[in-house]
């Protein structure tokens, strides 16, 4: 009797379980059901700084977060801007910075913030609202940090928000002293200045950026540098393009300041760890590469043989100075590919072209990261922005660090004295780079018997270390998944 009565009250738990279970079902169904379409998949705008140095690592951050599983990016430039991009089809959204037909040479650093906050606030507002509207209503803003006021907008409408530096921490860390007055302005100091403890080198005024030595000459402009870090303490995220090993100590350091993570190096994934399959191209260019006379002019050379000579999409060398760079590749007997942009190529000595068409190939832009990965090439000779100098660390190419102005004096000094990948060419007491002082990096970096073995193992090393920072598992590749899944928790 007692075991007839214990089956029949298993059987009517059992039964009460079923019906809950059906219930439960029913109403995940039922909210399933109701729930927009759009629902459930994060939405990113990802805005930066017009420059091609700024919106490429952006991109490629871009390709990251949706490998890693967040399915719709929006890229967002200002309208000046996308008129001058050639052949990009990812998605994209325009807003305005008040100078939709370029900025004037003639307007004020002053000017130009306040015309941009006014005018981009308000453009970005007005694309968050379409967004919404049209049902894909964006859920976090990953900005660029000269764009400051893309939080204020970002808070208005309860998004999260990322701030992305496209320049290396060792640099941030200057800038953020200066911003924090730890650093005073002007630098008058003669003697090393030690910015923080620890790994991070003493430098001299020479080695700071341009912006921070040359404070006297522009304090608006210097000012407008440090002002990356007004309200970093709000935002949600800080993303560099770095990665941690290449620079431990000062990413330490800062994490103590705000909620900092590396993802670098923000490379097509093909040049690293292969994981997102056709990913070789940034994606987007100012310039037309000149790709088929590259690669049979550099499939002709040995091995290890060429001086490959770039100094970006921004930089404007002097006369004299080309003048000297031009005589030192003429002299330094090895075979060099020298990108002169179609804007720069007057400076260039009369018939240079014709003079040295033996022993070099002067093109006015070419895709840099497959000229690096080539094994031809032997040495870059750089201007040290940190696009490049990233791409010759990830890849092995030990450097010659010509710098012009902004961050590249630092990244130099790292190149040279930090990662040991490299010389940095001094200028003389005219502020030029001497022929004699190129030829003669040139040929420590490439026949300096152990200068060269130095800098191409440092260089091999640095190659691993950035692969491994973004592949399955690296501090890059973790940093990255932690984002991705606070997001998708946002979501849900």
């Amino acid at each position: 009797m007692i075991y007839s009565q214990l089956i029949l009250k298993i059987n009517l738990i059992e039964l009460w379980l079923v019906q809950e279970l059906t219930q439960l079902k029913l109403s995940v169904h039922s909210k399933m059901e109701k729930k927009p379409k759009e629902e459930g998949r994060p939405h990113c705008l990802v805005l930066s700084f017009p420059l091609q140095g700024h919106i490429n690592p952006m991109f490629q951050f871009s390709k990251r977060l949706k490998h890693a599983g967040i399915p719709r990016i929006t890229l967002v430039t200002t309208k000046s801007f996308l008129k001058s991009v050639q052949n990009f089809s990812h998605p994209v959204e325009a807003i305005s910075d008040g100078f939709d037909d370029g900025v004037p040479e003639s307007v004020s650093p002053e000017v130009f913030i306040g015309r941009c906050s006014e005018y981009g606030s308000r453009t970005l507002a007005e694309l968050v609202e379409k967004l919404r509207s049209s049902g894909s209503p964006a859920d976090c803003v990953i900005y660029d940090p000269f764009y400051p006021w893309v939080l204020d907008v970002a808070q208005k409408f309860g998004l999260m928000t990322a701030v992305f530096f496209t320049q290396p921490n060792s640099v941030n860390c200057i800038y953020f002293n200066a911003y924090t007055g730890e650093l005073k302005l002007p630098v008058l100091m003669e003697d090393g200045i030690r910015i923080i403890p620890g790994g991070f080198p003493v430098l001299d005024r020479s080695d700071l950026p341009s912006f921070i030595q040359d404070h006297e000459s522009d304090p608006k402009r210097s000012e407008i540098m440090s002002e990356q870090f007004r309200n970093v303490e709000r935002v949600d995220w800080v993303f560099v393009n770095t990665f941690h090993h290449l620079e431990q100590e000062v990413t330490d350091w800062m994490l103590k300041y705000m909620a900092m993570r590396t993802i670098g190096p923000t490379m097509p994934s093909m040049f690293l760890d292969k994981r997102i399959p056709h990913n070789r191209q940034y994606g987007l260019s100012i310039f037309t590469p000149i790709t088929d006379p590259c690669f049979e002019w550099l499939d002709q050379q040995p091995v290890r043989s060429v001086v490959y000579v770039s100094f970006g999409s921004f930089a404007k060398p002097t006369v004299e100075q080309m003048h000297e760079l031009a005589l030192a590749l003429k002299s330094v007997d090895r075979p060099f590919l020298w990108v002169v942009r179609a804007s720069e190529e007057s400076k260039l000595p009369t018939d240079y072209k014709e003079e040295t068409r033996d022993t070099g190939l002067v093109v006015a832009w070419c895709p840099q990261l497959q000229v690096l990965e080539h094994e031809a090439v032997g040495c870059f000779v750089t201007h040290c922005g940190w696009n490049s100098t990233l791409e010759a660390l990830s890849l092995g190419v030990p450097m010659v660090a010509m710098p012009q102005w902004s961050d590249q004096h630092t990244n130099a000094k790292f190149v040279e004295d930090v990662w040991r990948t490299g010389m940095r060419a001094k200028r003389d007491e005219k502020g030029l780079v001497g022929r004699e002082e190129i030829v003669r990096c040139v040929k420590l970096v490439m026949e300096g018997e152990k200068e060269e073995e130095i800098m191409r193992s440092n260089s091999i090393k640095w190659k691993e270390l950035a692969r491994k920072a973004v592949d399955e598992g690296g501090s890059s590749d973790q940093n990255i998944q932690e984002f991705v899944s606070s997001l998708m928790r946002l979501k849900f």
